[in-house]
């Protein structure tokens, strides 16, 4: 089993299991979690899908790509040059089995 931890602004949080490796994007988007909008189903396309990683995650992620950088640009929620990410860019899975993300105040 694979987790993924959304933090709201407003101090609440959901955590989502997942039995195979998925997005963080797709996996709110199937779970109800409010915020994250993904408009663009995942393309890098539209930063809907903004999330704020968690310090201690970061690590263990891969380099943001020349597509995700260009697109957090253009995010509606302050951008963090650290811990902004997109979501649909992150697969939670077999080399990170869990994440924590902050899920910005609005995406639009």
């Amino acid at each position: 089993m694979y987790e993924i931890v959304f933090h709201q602004t407003d101090g609440s949080s959901q955590a989502v299991q997942l039995e195979r490796p998925l997005p963080i994007m797709q996996a709110a988007i199937r779970n109800g979690i409010p915020g994250i909008v993904g408009e663009c189903g995942g393309q890098a396309m539209c930063a809907t899908c903004h999330v704020y990683v968690r310090e201690e995650y970061l690590r263990s992620l891969p380099e943001k790509s020349e597509d995700e950088k260009e697109m957090l640009e253009a995010t509606a929620a302050e951008f963090d040059e650290r811990r902004s990410r997109l979501g649909c860019q992150i697969v939670v899975g077999e080399d990170l089995e869990r994440i924590e993300v902050d899920v910005p105040e609005t995406q639009l």
